[in-house]
């Protein structure tokens, strides 16, 4: 099927019933506790490696696999999330990705070490489910306004990234340690299945075939069209910066000289100004034509962000700098989930995309932190590490160009 340029959808003429808006409030608030969830349980754990590390006597090594792991098995689980959800349905899928992390946060609250290695891993498989159907949800419920209910989606996952980061550290005090802090992402997570459990009764009253992912149908050709790669390659980069920094940017800040507490901070306002970008850009990207001029948006607002915590990572420049890089961060991540809906005619190539590009973007954004902290082990600081990462967000805006191009992905569907 040839690639081409796509077409606005357009808005249904008829319009909804009392009960039908009733229905899509509740399928739209819980998509937005869904969204809540998705990064939560990530953000929550870097400003607690530091007292985390201590308490186990972890190496740097050691210590970065706590972030790197759930990356990894974000990109190792991506692929099975389509799989699961032509066999169990979407719908129960989604709520059986929370179940995962109410037990990751269970283990993690445990005093020992396999346990908190082994919630890592499940908050990595809950998030992997999360990230490959929530796009596809969007195309499938929410076609016609597919850029604004990314960029709300989105905004909100960014919204609990903030949240966790902000609270991570106060809520050591009166929850009785990072054990606690962790345990509390338990919370959000009961909160999302208990609202979206009748989206679950619903579709399975419904008996539907599975939409979103194709049910009986499969895509064919994806793996072999270079502008799937594209999109590929610019989740990956933008995840793997995203990743390596909220890892290392609190400890970065510290060792040079900062509190612990305001470096914490540091990083919640980095959330914060991400979530400005990350609801505009779709809306932009939702209007025909190119994305080109986002992509170097997002290279110019990283590459700015991590030169100048290099060099000006004290007080109110840090402050400053981490904002910058939050922009590009928001409009990084915006984008690529918003190259899945655009860049796809249908829900079923777009629940493969997804599957793809998180496939290979997590894979490779699980070495980020790893790489970073052996980098500034050798080192013996961080010039080396947030140059190399300078260079990356470079190489993000240029892959960016390619995967910004009006076209449609080629690939075919065909009864599977």
């Amino acid at each position: 099927m040839a690639s081409s340029s796509p077409r606005s959808a357009t808005t249904p003429a008829t319009p909804p019933t009392r009960a039908g808006r009733r229905g899509t409030a509740l399928l739209l608030a819980g998509i937005l506790l869904l969204a809540l969830n998705m990064r939560g349980s990530l953000t929550g754990l870097s400003p607690l490696v530091g007292e985390i590390t201590d308490a186990f006597g972890l190496s740097s090594t050691a210590a970065s696999l706590l972030t790197a792991l759930p990356v990894l098995m974000l990109g190792l689980v991506s692929p099975l999330a389509p799989v699961l959800a032509r066999r169990w349905g979407t719908e129960a899928v989604l709520l059986a990705a929370l179940g995962l992390l109410v037990v990751a946060a269970a283990l993690r609250a445990l005093p020992a070490e396999a346990a908190l290695f082994a919630g890592c891993l499940l908050v990595g498989m809950g998030v992997a489910v999360l990230n490959v159907l929530m796009p596809v949800v969007v195309k499938r419920d929410f076609a016609h306004r597919a850029g604004p209910m990314t960029g709300v989606y989105t905004a909100t996952m960014v919204g609990g990234a903030t949240v966790a980061a902000a609270i991570a550290v106060p809520l050591t005090g009166p929850l009785g340690g990072w054990n606690g802090s962790l345990a509390f992402w338990a919370a959000p997570a009961v909160v999302a299945a208990a609202v979206w459990l009748p989206q679950v009764l619903r579709a399975r009253r419904a008996r539907r075939p599975e939409g979103p992912v194709g049910g009986r149908r499969r895509v064919r050709g994806l793996w072999r069209c270079p502008l799937a790669w594209q999109v590929a390659a610019f989740m990956g980069l933008q995840s793997l910066l995203f990743y390596t920094l909220m890892a290392w940017v609190p400890t970065i800040l510290v060792d040079n000289g900062m509190a612990a507490g305001e470096a914490a901070l540091v990083l919640s306002f980095n959330s914060l100004t991400s979530i400005v970008t990350s609801l505009l850009v779709p809306m932009v990207a939702a209007r025909p034509g190119t994305h080109r001029p986002l992509a170097l948006l997002v290279g110019v607002l990283t590459t700015a962000g991590i030169l100048g915590l290099l060099l000006a990572p004290h007080g109110m420049a840090a402050w400053a700098w981490a904002g910058v890089l939050g922009l590009g961060q928001g409009a990084g991540v915006s984008l690529a989930l918003t190259f899945v809906v655009m860049r796809s005619r249908d829900a079923v190539v777009a629940g493969q995309l997804s599957g793809m590009m998180q496939t290979v973007g997590y894979t490779v954004a699980a070495a980020g932190p790893i790489a970073a902290g052996l980098l500034h082990q050798v080192t013996d600081g961080w010039t080396v590490p947030l140059a190399v990462l300078a260079l990356l967000a470079v190489a993000e805006a240029v892959v960016g160009l390619g995967a910004g191009r009006s076209r449609f992905v080629r690939a075919e569907v065909v009864p599977g």
